[in-house]
């Protein structure tokens, strides 16, 4: 019998299969869909389905440039363990250089490798590894040279931070101290500059200042002055141009970049699991499941 698009499709929402896998389950069982459930479950092929509401916050962040184009890429494991292990790190690596040529997530996960989308490459990989694993995000930058830095590093290109610094110039040896300052600034840049900054980031930080200062009890044209400043000093600490360069406090990062014959242009900063809630486990009660089968 023939089979559906509609029918390969709702196969893989139940299972997480692969769309070729999918089709053949469904082949093989004459479109009965529970038939086809249980053969891919017989050939190990819709293990990812049970472990999709597992909580994805480990992994490894890999960065890749080619030229003037940098990206960096987090895919997300459930334990630490999965992101030492060389065929997830081998996988990551070639998502990283697939990323290169696309320009947002959404992209990245049917872009082919080897024949294979990403998004069917990692659920495969779940199959195999046995842990929920998720294509989280990407991010790029460009300019005339982009330099990465990779803070923790589990392999070439790819840990726990990844940075990237995009460049007007060339100057690799500026380009990595700054990529190192983006990843241990603290606090950390959030924009290249003011002009860059999330207005509803700016705007959250006045209001707390406002009720900080008329806490104070002083009069609005003396508030207004410490808001003025506080907001100032708020600005630079969280703009990468205006923070004091970790590799000489006396200048900025874009005084520093002006003596280095440089004009930064772009950053990206990813680290593994940031913003994801990660669930309390109960060890023995896993245990104890486990046992129980």
């Amino acid at each position: 019998m023939a089979i559906t698009a509609a029918q390969v499709k709702e196969l893989r929402e139940m299972t997480a299969a692969g769309m070729m896998d999918a089709k053949k389950a469904l082949t093989e069982t004459n479109g009965d869909m529970d038939a086809a459930v249980d053969w891919l479950r017989t050939k190990g092929l819709a293990k990812a389905a049970k472990k999709a509401d597992r909580t994805a916050a480990e992994g490894l962040v890999a960065v890749a440039v080619d030229g003037g184009t940098g990206v960096a890429v987090e895919v997300n494991s459930e334990t630490d363990f999965v992101g030492k292990n060389a065929e997830f790190q081998g996988m990551v690596k070639q998502i990283a250089g697939a990323a290169l040529s696309v320009d947002d997530v959404e992209a990245l996960k049917t872009a082919e490798i080897g024949g294979k989308s990403v998004e069917t490459m990692i659920t495969d990989k779940i199959a195999t590894i046995g842990e929920n694993m998720t294509l989280r995000r990407m991010a790029k930058v460009s300019g005339e040279s982009v330099v990465s830095y990779v803070h923790n590093a589990a392999a070439e290109g790819m840990g726990k931070i990844g940075v990237l610094v995009a460049l007007n110039g060339s100057n690799d040896d500026f380009g990595r101290q700054v990529a190192m300052h983006v990843a241990a600034a603290d606090p950390r840049p959030q924009a290249l500059n003011e002009a860059e900054v999330d207005p509803a980031l700016v705007e959250k930080e006045r209001s707390i200042q406002i009720e900080i200062a008329r806490e104070s009890g002083k009069p609005e044209q003396v508030i207004e002055k410490m808001i003025e400043g506080r907001m100032k000093k708020f600005l630079s600490e969280i703009t990468l141009l205006n923070q004091a360069f970790v590799v000489n406090p006396d200048l900025t990062v874009g005084q520093a970049a002006k003596e280095a014959g440089v004009e930064i242009v772009g950053f990206v900063r990813l680290e593994v699991g940031e913003g994801i809630e990660k669930k309390e486990e109960d060890f023995a009660a896993e245990v104890a499941a486990a046992a129980r089968g």
